[in-house]
């Protein structure tokens, strides 16, 4: 492995990682991430093979190839956890400033998956 494989390898783990932080954070890009992360494994064909091997990432990388976007279950999934998220952080936090700001971020949010 030379070093240019070597440092794209190293920067698409790390893109990876911060992808999977997506999946917990509602607010945190996913698809960027892994889109990003794939581009960097072109080099490294063994880390390419291993992220395609695993379902959640095959998925994004599977849509984006075939120009289909995001399955219907993960966009409803998405939202459904996203909204949960803030109304809880809403909720927790009880300050209106913080609360319609939560609003603003979420139909930005919305929007963007549903586009």
């Amino acid at each position: 492995m030379n070093v240019k494989s070597a440092v794209l390898s190293a920067i698409g783990l790390l893109l990876l990682g911060m992808g999977a932080v997506g999946v917990v954070l509602p607010v945190w890009p996913t698809t960027p991430f892994v889109l990003a992360a794939a581009a960097c494994f072109t080099y490294n064909p063994k880390l390419r093979a291993w992220v395609i091997r695993i379902p959640f990432f095959r998925e994004y990388l599977q849509n984006y190839q075939d120009k289909k976007g995001l399955s219907r279950k993960t966009v409803i999934r998405s939202l459904i956890f996203l909204w949960g998220m803030l109304v809880l952080s809403a909720l927790l936090l009880k300050t209106v400033w913080i609360a319609l700001c939560l609003l603003v971020v979420g139909n930005a949010v919305t929007w963007h998956i549903l586009w």
